[in-house]
């Protein structure tokens, strides 16, 4: 009889639109460029997971030839993550940190066995602050996306390590705090993120052609709020239809220098699928965002400045 799976699938059906509508996910994310070249991205995560509910969900990977790029993702029940506002300090069963106000001593730790040993524990060993715009989030088709800029450049130090490789590590990195709700392939074309001495934000482009996220620009110990006017590509709009095979433009409303980003050279490309835990929950998850969403990760010189960037969409 063909009413049973027909009804099963249907409620599976159902229970993923209701999911869709549903979905809320906070994200903290790092993004570690160390001198000796490699870069390490750290996520942690709220998320809802089809068919499992909510989880928190632990993310790094690394960019490096000698351990050929090499990533890991954990996902817990929420009740693993634990927030001590006193002590500005969120913890995942002691093996991931965020520890310490976003200032001098701020601390990240990631430790993890799956599929091999990694290892991240830096420290802020300085912390540009970062100023806040007066509106800083943004209602996008059905949903809505805010986004907070915590760490626009600071420099760091500590160790990183995958196996029994262990590497004492300086550096630089970058740090947002955002939340998104019911974004999918559906509302979002592109993301981007780019880190420098210079300029650092998150900006994207909805299926409609509208920008939003917000940049700071870096001039000593001070920043300048920026916001995206347009982006441009080989001189014409972008629409972020597709990923980009060539130079990027980014224009702003504020009188300052334009972002270039050649997106013809990318280093890594990545699935954030890498990091889900099982056949099925993989599939459940693609299914669920409506594609594979992909980052692809460069790196761009513009008047002296090295500006690393990552580009994500589906």
């Amino acid at each position: 009889m063909l009413y049973k799976p027909f009804f099963r699938f249907v409620f599976f059906l159902l229970f993923f639109i209701g999911w869709i509508e549903a979905k809320e996910v906070k994200t903290w994310s790092y993004v570690f460029f160390f001198d000796n070249g490699i870069k390490a991205y750290v996520n942690f995560s709220l998320l809802p997971v089809p068919a499992q509910g909510q989880k928190v969900a632990c993310d790094l990977s690394f960019w490096s030839p000698k351990w050929k790029h090499p990533s890991v993702g954990r996902q817990y029940p929420p009740e693993r993550m634990v927030v001590d506002k006193e002590k500005h300090r969120i913890s995942i069963k002691e093996e991931y940190l965020m520890e310490g106000p976003i200032a001098k001593g701020h601390r990240v730790l990631f430790s993890a066995e799956k599929g091999g040993s990694f290892l991240l524990d830096v420290s802020f060993d300085s912390v540009i602050r970062a100023q806040k715009p007066s509106q800083n989030s943004w209602n996008i088709e059905k949903g809505s996306f805010f986004q907070e800029i915590l760490i626009p450049y600071g420099r760091v130090s500590g160790k990183i390590a995958y196996n029994n490789d262990t590497l004492s590590v300086k550096g630089y990195a970058y740090a947002d705090y955002s939340v998104q709700k019911s974004l999918g392939v559906e509302s979002v074309s592109r993301s981007f993120l780019f880190s420098s001495k210079k300029y650092a934000g998150r900006l994207g482009i909805s299926k409609k052609g509208e920008l939003f996220g917000y940049a700071l620009e870096i001039e000593g110990s001070q920043t300048r709020i920026l916001s995206p006017k347009s982006i441009l590509q080989n001189a014409k709009p972008y629409d972020g239809t597709r990923f980009p095979n060539s130079e990027l433009e980014i224009l702003w409303n504020e009188p300052v220098e334009s972002l270039k980003i050649d997106a013809s050279k990318v280093f890594q490309k990545f699935s954030v699928l890498q990091n889900f835990d099982g056949f099925m929950a993989k599939k459940a998850m693609k299914f669920a965002m409506g594609g594979e969403l992909l980052f692809y990760r460069g790196q761009t010189k513009q008047d002296q400045t090295v500006v690393d960037w990552s580009i994500s969409g589906f």
